[in-house]
């Protein structure tokens, strides 16, 4: 099987099946539905809301949580800033409260800075309310910890340029992410996920081959793990790609990228030498199984 091949399967195989992409969207949009019946007084089941995190930029390769912002209006928050107490804490029980009207045998219950809705079969939608920004540059959205607090995101430029890029350079960006990912699982990497979309983004802007095919992919995982290495370990945060917000760290990850340096480095030595079996074996210990 040729080095193309390997990995089109591999990428193929870390996909979130279309399935579970169905029943995710069939949920999320009941969810959509009641909350803007409550908030909004629209019967939309898309309006408001939008994914999120690792699955809103589609580089998750899991669907254990699902991130979605929903949009709150402006009213509300100015009636919640005037609430006395923990305002930020009553806003996620009237968002659990909407949402229970909806899904009443679910797990559903604040956590801080989201409401969390936990499904029988392991999914987990965790709901974050927020406020649009002027001039659209973000939304404020609650933390309740320490007496309550408002804190910024902005995900919608992260999601474009992502989308951007990944359009670009032949769906590579993407690819990577979710190949990034695999690595991370198999290796307990301490990594969050926009961390790794920062720097996958980071390392193709400039790799020689970020046009290419699958055929290049052995010398990305190897050249992408030559770029891990290299970051300084000094380093506490990294600019986000798209929004230009603080990712932190959550660990040094310099050592067991320079691992999988060697390891890619081994097999792709296999590889020249047509020794497929041997190179498989290298690909798994970097990838897991799913390789």
């Amino acid at each position: 099987m040729s080095v193309s091949t390997k990995f089109q399967n591999f990428c193929s195989n870390i996909r979130i099946a279309s399935s579970v992409a169905g029943d995710i969207s069939y949920r999320c949009k009941r969810i959509t539905k009641q909350l803007n019946k409550d908030f909004w007084s629209t019967e939309s089941d898309t309006a408001h809301s939008l994914y999120v995190g690792s699955y809103g930029r589609d580089t998750d390769i899991h669907v254990s949580d699902i991130d979605v912002l929903f949009q709150i209006p402006y009213a509300v928050y100015k009636r919640i800033t005037e609430h006395s107490g923990n305002g930020q804490s009553a806003l996620l029980q009237e968002i659990k409260k909407s949402i229970q009207n909806t899904y009443k045998t679910s797990d559903s219950h604040g956590d801080g800075q989201v409401v969390a809705v936990d499904f029988t079969d392991d999914i987990k939608f965790e709901i974050v309310p927020g406020v649009l920004l002027k001039d659209d540059k973000g939304f404020w959205y609650p933390d309740t910890n320490n007496g309550g607090s408002w804190k910024t995101t902005n995900p919608k430029p992260e999601i474009e340029e992502i989308r951007k890029i990944n359009d670009a350079l032949n769906g590579n960006l993407k690819n990577l992410c979710r190949m990034v990912r695999a690595w991370k699982d198999e290796w307990s990497v301490p990594m969050g996920g926009l961390l790794i979309d920062t720097l996958a983004y980071q390392f193709l802007k400039t790799w020689p081959h970020r046009n290419d095919s699958f055929t290049y992919y052995d010398w990305m995982t190897r050249d992408f793990f030559e770029y891990l290495k290299n970051q300084d370990e000094n380093k506490t945060y990294w600019l986000a790609v798209g929004s230009g917000q603080y990712v932190y760290k959550k660990g040094d990850f310099q050592y067991k990228a320079l691992r999988c340096f060697n390891i890619a480095k081994d097999a792709i030595d296999y590889e020249e030498r047509d020794m497929s079996y041997s190179a498989d074996g290298k690909w798994k210990e970097i990838y897991g199984t799913k390789f």
